[in-house]
C-alpha cells in the first residue's frame, strides 16, 4: 500500500535544495559576468568614442590642409591664368600688327612692279638696265622677302595663340575642377554629427572611378602651370622678335625706296642733261643746215654765172671755125677766145678750199675738184644733216618719252608710298 501511495516523478529535499543552490550560483555568476560586460562595454564606448573623436578631428584637420593646398593650387592656376590670358591679349595686338604690315606691303609692291612694266615701255636707247632698274628690282626682292617673312611670323603667332589658349583651356578645366573639390571639401568640413540630413552610404568604403594618387594630383597641376609659364615665355621671346621683325622691316623698306627715288632722280637729271646736249647739238645742227643751203645756192649761183661767158666764148669759136679758106687763120681773137675758154673753165674746175666759220665757234675746211664737186658734195653735207636732225630729233623725243615714264608716271605714283611703323 505504501508503495502505492508513493509518486514515482517527485525529487528529494536535497535536489530541490541543490537546485536552488546552483541558479543562486548561476544567476550570481550571471549577473556578475554580466556587471563586467557592462563596465567592459563603457569602457570600450569610451575608448571608441575618444578614438572616434580624434579620427573625426584627424580627419578634419586633414579636411583643413587639403583645402589649403586646393586653394594654393587655385592661387596659382588663377595667376598663370591671369597671365596667359593678359599675354594672349597682347600677341593678339602683335597679330594685328603683323596682318596690318602685310597689308601695308601690298600698295609699295604694286607701285614697284607698275614702275618696273611702265620702264618697259621705254624705247631705243633707253631700254637700258639702269641703276633704277636695278634698285627697283631690289626694292621687289626686299618687299617680297619682308612678305614672305611676316607670313611666316604670322603662322608662327597663329600657332603660339593656339597654344596659348590650349595652356588656357587647361588651366580654366583644372581650376574648374578645383573649384569643384573645394565646395565639396568646403561642404565636407561643414558636417558635424548633429547636422541634418547625413545618412549612411552603402557604397561610400567602395573606391570607384580613376582615383590619382596625392603625388599626381600635384603633378597634373603642375605640368599646366609649367605647360603655361613655358608658353608665356614663348610668347614674350615671339612678342620681342615681332617687334624686332617689324621694325627692320620698315627700316629695310624706308631704305630701299629712298634708295630708289634717289635713283630716280639722278636718272631724271641725267636725262635731261643729255636732252639739254641734244637740243643744243640739234640747234647747231639746224643752224648748220641754213648755212649749207646758202652755200649751196652760192654754188649754184657760181656756177651759173660762168655758164654765160663760157657759151659766148665757145659759140665764138665755135662760129669762127666756119671762116672760109685762108681766112680760117688762128689769130689774135681765135687766140684770146681760146685762153678765156680755157681760164673759165680752169677756174670752174679747179680746186678751190671753203672755210666757213660760225660765231668763231668751229671751222671746217675741205678740198673739192672744182665748183661742181663742191656743190655735190655740199648737197650730201646737206643730206647728212638733215639725217642727223632726225636723229636727234629721234633721240630727244626718246628723251622725252623716257623723262614722261620716270618723272611723271613712276615718281609722281611713287609719292603716294608712305611706310608706317606697324
Amino acid at each position: 500500500m505504501a508503495r502505492l501511495l508513493q509518486d514515482p516523478s517527485k525529487l528529494h529535499p536535497s535536489e530541490w535544495y541543490t537546485a536552488n543552490k546552483v541558479q543562486c550560483a548561476t544567476t550570481e555568476s550571471q549577473k556578475s559576468r554580466s556587471e563586467c560586460m557592462t563596465a567592459e562595454s563603457w569602457r570600450l564606448v569610451d575608448e571608441i568614442e575618444k578614438t572616434t573623436q580624434k579620427t573625426q578631428s584627424d580627419v578634419n584637420k586633414k579636411l583643413e590642409q587639403r583645402q589649403e593646398e586646393i586653394k594654393f593650387w587655385k592661387r596659382e592656376l588663377d595667376n598663370k591664368l591671369e597671365q596667359i590670358v593678359h599675354e594672349t591679349e597682347i600677341l593678339l595686338t602683335f597679330k594685328n600688327r603683323l596682318e596690318r604690315a602685310l597689308e601695308g606691303c601690298k600698295e609699295p609692291l604694286v607701285v614697284v612692279q607698275k614702275c618696273l612694266l611702265y620702264r618697259q615701255r621705254r624705247v631705243g636707247i633707253d631700254l637700258v638696265h639702269d641703276e633704277v632698274e636695278q634698285e627697283l628690282v631690289k626694292e621687289a626682292e626686299v618687299l617680297q622677302g619682308i612678305i614672305a617673312l611676316l607670313g611666316r611670323t604670322l603662322e608662327q603667332t597663329n600657332e603660339q595663340i593656339r597654344q596659348n589658349r590650349s595652356a588656357k583651356y587647361n588651366l580654366e578645366m583644372d581650376l574648374k575642377d578645383k573649384f569643384t573639390a573645394l565646395t565639396i571639401d568646403d561642404y565636407c568640413a561643414s558636417l558635424t554629427n548633429d547636422t541634418p540630413h547625413i545618412r549612411y552610404a552603402d557604397n561610400a568604403m567602395k573606391l570607384e572611378g580613376n582615383f590619382i594618387s596625392p603625388e599626381d594630383w600635384i603633378n597634373f597641376s603642375n605640368i599646366n602651370v609649367e605647360k603655361a609659364d613655358k608658353q608665356r615665355n614663348n610668347s614674350l621671346a615671339l612678342k620681342a622678335l615681332i617687334g624686332g621683325i617689324l621694325s627692320q622691316s620698315a627700316n629695310d623698306m624706308r631704305k630701299q625706296c629712298e634708295m630708289v627715288n634717289a635713283a630716280f632722280r639722278n636718272r631724271v637729271k641725267e636725262v635731261k642733261d643729255a636732252k639739254h646736249k641734244l637740243e643744243t647739238l640739234l640747234a647747231m645742227v639746224m643752224d648748220e643746215i641754213v648755212t649749207q643751203e646758202k652755200n649751196i645756192a652760192a654754188l649754184k649761183k657760181a656756177i651759173a654765172d660762168k655758164e654765160g661767158p663760157v657759151k659766148v666764148a665757145q659759140t665764138r669759136l665755135e662760129v669762127r671755125n666756119h671762116r672760109p679758106n685762108v681766112e680760117l687763120c688762128y689769130d689774135t681773137v681765135h687766140s684770146s677766145l681760146m685762153s678765156e675758154v680755157q681760164e673759165i673753165t680752169k677756174n670752174i674746175q679747179r680746186q678751190v678750199e671753203i672755210m666757213q666759220e660760225e660765231n668763231l665757234r668751229y671751222r671746217l675746211l675741205a678740198s673739192f675738184n672744182g665748183l661742181k664737186d663742191a656743190l655735190a658734195q655740199a648737197q650730201i653735207e646737206l643730206k647728212a644733216l638733215s639725217r642727223r636732225q632726225l636723229s636727234l630729233e629721234e633721240e630727244i623725243k626718246v628723251k622725252e618719252n623716257t623723262l614722261y615714264i620716270d618723272e611723271v608716271l613712276c615718281m609722281q605714283m611713287r609719292e603716294s608710298v608712305y611706310i608706317n611703323n606697324y
